[in-house]
């Protein structure tokens, strides 16, 4: 998939676990865990804005477009 999920790595830099996480999001750790793993076929934009609201960070610091090898 082109489109490549950091939650892992914005939760690693402030040392958070997936359940406070979740907590903090509104969401289960089960569905933060789907996002994380980018099993996820779509996301609210009420979910991304709570994600970057508790990271402290931008969209783009939590998704990312890579195009694929295949596709040059």
């Amino acid at each position: 998939m082109p489109i490549v999920v950091r939650i892992d790595v914005e939760l690693a830099k402030r040392k958070m676990s997936v359940g406070e996480f979740a907590e903090k999001i509104g969401l289960t750790p089960a569905n933060v865990a789907v996002l994380k793993n980018g099993r996820a076929k779509a996301v609210r934009f009420s979910t991304l804005e709570a994600m970057c609201r508790v990271l402290g960070c931008q969209p783009g610091d939590l998704l990312e477009w890579v195009e694929l090898e295949d596709e040059v």
